[in-house]
């Protein structure tokens, strides 16, 4: 494996899930929260989209449907892709945790690339995020909903990563 290959590895592949259409999956293990208990007011407010909060139990994040990343953060912190249906789905771990430069968090794709349905995104570690003073609380928010009108999340329960949670349409 050459230098370059080292550096910037593929997105590690994921056992292929079978996935509905229009269907999300929890990218985070842990508790969905609704978007108003999000403490950040630019995602409990609904400003970049309805959505929800995550309190992670662990520090994995993968794809919560077969999509394509369209944007990673410098600070390897959130996550931007558009699922095969054209959602466009937004997951930022903690909040304020740009202020952290990229120490803790370790991003597994690049943007453009095309991912399954629990592959890998980026991992993170929740001990750093709490010891730099942030909350661990992860927003997932769909930023495109004019085109969802029907987007629905089930929060107020536990879920293991790439359980069903929602619906696009």
């Amino acid at each position: 494996m050459g230098l370059f290959d080292k550096l910037f590895k593929k997105a590690e592949a994921a056992p292929k899930i079978e996935t509905e259409k229009g269907a999300l999956y929890a990218p985070i293990s842990g508790k969905f929260i609704p978007l108003e208990e999000i403490p950040d007011a630019v995602f409990s407010e609904g400003i970049l989209g309805p959505g929800c909060g995550i309190e992670p139990e662990d520090g994995v994040c993968v794809a919560p449907a077969d999509c394509t990343v369209t944007q990673v953060t410098d600070t390897k912190h959130a996550v931007g892709i558009m699922t095969e249906d054209g959602a466009e789905i937004l997951i930022h771990v903690g909040m304020d945790t740009v202020e952290m430069k990229g120490d803790g968090f370790t991003c597994k794709v690049k943007e453009g690339d095309k991912v399954s349905c629990g592959q890998t995104l980026l991992t993170f570690d929740l001990k750093k995020i709490k010891a730099a003073g942030h909350p661990t609380t992860t927003a997932f928010v769909l930023t495109n909903p004019d085109d969802y009108p029907e987007f629905a999340i089930e929060t107020g329960k536990e879920y293991k990563r790439t359980e069903k949670v929602g619906k696009l349409s």
